[in-house]
């Protein structure tokens, strides 16, 4: 199947769950044309497709309940009920039971187009090693959440240096909205005054609906809300979450949602205002809810430090049950010294021929 039939045949399964937005459809598709790493972000269907195929010994491995599209930029800050600042995987639309390799192969894949696409000095064959190494660790360690407080100064220190001012946020934020508010009166609307704060004569401010965001979801109806509150902004989102890729990449009649399936068993601080409920996901926006962006970072130290962290939260999300760890690391014993560099080459030269045919067929 080539990535064009995946693609149509992708958006008409899609639909049998929601209606899709074909203006921001078409905008995601030439975002695909343009850019690798939006391709890549964009099209994690195709992974679900032919990964396992490409990679047979690595997806023979033992299942776990995993992100499915896990990447470099699937990472951000949050703060907790105790309102500490947080940092984790925060995107989990595609969570599915898959062999633990898949997290870590779309991870490392997605950190070498980043290195190769943005000048990181990180070599490809460092970077899946640290990845491993972090994963490995936290396996053999229990796992434990990035709470970035006493015990991870220096992740602290890029996750403080990178939040954006409030002032220039939330002008350029209301600035994206529109002039127009939707006329959506559906189940967003309801969430959105289900999770606004309740103050005396305030009503929550109208919805907007929200274009050209991420890549994975663009088509999927997303809305937001903005206002003022005791004296200062708040924002709430509401996106549309769907069955995994990985159903239809798999034939599987599969209409469940896992998203709260994952944010209950992983090692985690959660994010108090992340809800799911009925197809929709409600959360907090605000400067603090950002992530760190590779790219951005000047000292291959603090590349290093990221990298092995990702591969540590990873972990987090696989340590679901008891028994998981030491599955993972006797499983991880047996294969060879560089299977996750091998892996990661197959699927990094597979994602971009699919990127070339893409362009390819739009005369690119």
């Amino acid at each position: 199947m080539t990535i064009d039939t995946a693609t149509r045949e992708f958006e008409r399964w899609l639909s049998r769950f929601i209606e899709l937005d074909s203006a921001d459809l078409r905008y995601k598709h030439t975002q695909m044309m343009q850019d690798f790493f939006r391709f890549f972000r964009g099209t994690y269907y195709r992974w679900a497709l032919v990964w396992a195929e490409k990679c047979p010994e690595a997806a023979n491995a033992p299942h776990i309940l995993g992100v499915g599209d896990l990447h470099v930029e699937n990472f951000g800050t949050w703060r907790d009920a105790h309102g500490r600042l947080v940092w984790g995987v925060n995107d989990f639309d595609e969570a599915y039971t898959l062999p633990y390799t898949n997290d870590l192969i779309r991870l490392a894949v997605s950190g070498i187009i980043a290195v190769r696409s943005t000048g990181l000095r990180t070599k490809p064959r460092e970077l899946c090693d640290l990845i491993l190494a972090g994963y490995r660790l936290a396996l053999s360690e229990g796992g434990r959440p990035f709470v970035l407080e006493e015990e991870h100064p220096t992740l602290r220190a890029l996750a403080m240096s990178r939040l954006r001012e409030p002032a220039v946020f939330w002008r350029k934020f209301k600035q994206n909205l529109g002039s127009r508010p939707t006329t959506e009166n559906g189940p967003p609307l309801r969430l959105i005054k289900e999770n606004w704060p309740v103050a005396a004569n305030s009503t929550p401010p109208p919805l907007h609906r929200r274009r050209n965001i991420g890549m994975g979801s663009l088509g999927k109806p997303r809305f937001v809300a903005v206002g003022q509150h005791a004296g200062g902004w708040l924002a709430r989102e509401v996106k549309a979450i769907t069955p995994s890729a990985c159903a239809w990449a798999s034939g599987a009649d599969d209409a469940n949602v896992r998203y709260q399936d994952i944010l209950s068993a992983a090692v985690r601080c959660p994010d108090p205002f992340a809800k799911p409920c009925d197809g929709w996901l409600v959360r907090r926006l605000a400067p603090d809810c950002c992530r760190i962006d590779l790219a951005t970072l000047e000292e291959v130290d603090d590349e290093a430090h990221l990298l092995r962290a990702m591969g540590w939260e990873t972990a987090n999300i696989h340590l679901k049950a008891a028994g998981n760890a030491q599955r993972i690391l006797s499983d991880l014993k047996k294969r060879p010294k560089n299977w996750l560099r091998d892996a990661a080459k197959t699927m990094y030269h597979a994602s971009r021929a699919d990127w070339k045919a893409w362009r390819g067929a739009r005369g690119r």
